[in-house]
């Protein structure tokens, strides 16, 4: 389960060790567990397949890491051989249930969740269900389609629906062991909608998902819309529908087509805009200054880790500094190194903090200041909003420095050992931070943030800052590749027209 970024570093089997890697009874353990490691999607098919009579869970192997680079090959060629070798000894099954993300790539391998799809499907045979849910940031091919029965995206971004959509695996599972067989369609669009257009709880995105939910009925099981990875740079970017209806091919087809024409003919209220360094810095200076005005949130939306990002660039933050910005927090901000020396000096340590003295790469930076170690902390926390609610985060030893030396309302910055997305409140409460005093905090996140941070930053207070990064969403500034041209919004003028379908019969979409 990756979302890989081409132009980021490779993602090695450590890595994945290091963030979760669970085989047989240790996985099903870690999905009956009060805060697991996994993902929900496994809690939510576990226990909706509880709720429906009994049943036995033979667990096979799941790794998962952060999104990050390409998977290395060598670990992604053994971990599917691991995962077959056990299937292969769990024979005869009546149904297998992957939790894939969708848009991996592997050094070696464009299409990692293809392979993985084809060679359970390989062993199980035609007839076995293989049902799986996707991330809405998976990039799909038409090979994935054809190896599941049934293929189950997220709805909500950030992603707070896993248990659910894990859920609606299990009684589509059901249904198929009942005798029910599906029917699939896919269309793909030359579209690739940047990544800060993709949030699902207002916007273009709602608003397709929703015309996607409008059009099911009692013969339809599933309307997926998935947005996919833009910064992938794979020839499978590019925004997705699935269909799945209950054995009726030409009306998944109608609803397929339909939603996709939709999408395409709402393409222009995607494209983004963001503010430029200056303009936000000069809004957190003002907020800075004056109590009475409500606190405001920058999102380094090209800096990301949740879309792999390093998560430690220093340009806005440098810009804060050079500001005197008041009342700032910075974080959570990947520096191993800076988190080792500050907890060796200790609190109330004062020095000289050297930021990326270890990085390589060069879209991060390298940044010095004084600083003053506040406080301390290590160890894994328990989320309690948004999509890390009642999971765990180990973010690794954590520090919060004062930068600049030691001026009361200056920047304060929360440094981790492991890279990790703002995503819930706890990173920053862990040490001693109260959110409501904060006037501005600057997140290493694109998006999920939002669904943990509103109670005190809601939408009309966040800002979305056009950065340097690994995950801009200003598309012009991507070294692409591999993107299939032309496509939408890079080539404003490309065009696609959806293929005809019979207006009247069975596989007529309901009207609205």
């Amino acid at each position: 389960m990756l979302e890989s970024h081409s132009h980021a570093p490779v993602a090695t089997a450590e890595e994945f060790a290091a963030d979760c890697d669970l085989a047989g009874d240790a996985l099903a353990a870690d999905w009956r567990a009060p805060h697991p490691r996994g993902p929900l999607t496994f809690a939510g098919f576990a226990a909706a397949m509880d709720a429906h009579g009994p049943w036995q869970a033979l667990p096979l192997r799941h790794a998962q890491v952060d999104a990050s680079g390409p998977v290395e090959q060598a670990f992604f060629d053994a971990f599917v051989d691991a995962l077959c070798t056990r299937l292969r000894a769990a024979m005869p099954v009546d149904g297998v249930f992957l939790s894939l993300h969708g848009a991996a790539i592997a050094t070696g391998d464009p299409d990692p969740d293809g392979t993985v799809l084809e060679r359970v499907r390989g062993i199980v045979g035609p007839d076995v269900p293989v049902v799986a849910t996707l991330d809405l940031h998976a990039n799909v091919v038409q090979r994935m389609v054809d190896h599941a029965d049934v293929l189950i995206a997220y709805r909500e971004n950030p992603h707070t629906d896993l248990a659910a959509r894990g859920a609606d695996c299990a009684a589509a599972l059901r249904e198929m062991l009942a005798g029910m067989r599906p029917a699939r369609a896919f269309v793909k669009l030359p579209f690739v909608p940047p990544s800060i257009a993709q949030n699902t709880a207002s916007g273009p995105y709602r608003a397709l998902i929703e015309h996607g939910q409008a059009l099911r009925g009692p013969g339809v099981l599933d309307v997926s819309v998935l947005s996919g990875f833009t910064l992938g740079d794979t020839p499978k970017n590019g925004l997705s529908v699935i269909v799945t209806t209950r054995g009726d091919p030409a009306l998944a087809r109608a609803i397929a087509i339909e939603v996709a024409r939709h999408a395409w003919e709402g393409r222009h209220a995607w494209v983004p805009r963001l503010a430029s360094i200056a303009d936000a810095t000069a809004r957190a200076l003002a907020c800075g200054r004056d109590p009475t005005a409500p606190p405001l949130l920058l999102a380094d939306v090209a800096d990301n880790p949740g879309g792999g990002g390093r998560g430690n660039t220093v340009w806005l933050l440098r810009a804060l500094l050079e500001a005197g910005v008041d009342g700032a927090v910075v974080g959570p901000f990947f520096d191993a190194a800076l988190v080792d020396e500050a907890h060796r000096l200790g609190v109330g340590a004062r020095f000289r903090a050297r930021l990326n003295r270890d990085e390589t790469h060069p879209l991060s930076g390298a940044l010095e200041a004084d600083a003053t170690v506040e406080r301390l902390d290590a160890g894994p926390v328990i989320g309690r909003r948004g999509i890390a609610a009642g999971q765990t985060i180990d973010d690794g030893p954590t520090a919060l420095l004062r930068l600049d030396g030691a001026r009361p309302g200056g920047v304060r910055l929360v440094a981790i050992a492991r890279r990790d997305q703002a995503r819930d409140p706890v990173q920053f409460e862990r040490l001693g931070i109260d959110l409501r005093t904060v006037r501005t905090l600057a997140v290493k996140s694109r998006g999920h943030f939002r669904a943990a941070f509103d109670e005190v930053f809601p939408d009309g207070r966040i800002v979305e800052v056009d950065a340097p990064g690994l995950t801009t969403p200003v598309l012009a500034n991507v070294p692409w590749r591999h993107i299939p041209r032309p496509v939408f919004p890079l080539d404003p003028q490309t065009e696609w027209s959806p293929p005809a379908v019979e207006p009247e019969g069975p596989g007529r979409p309901p009207s609205d």
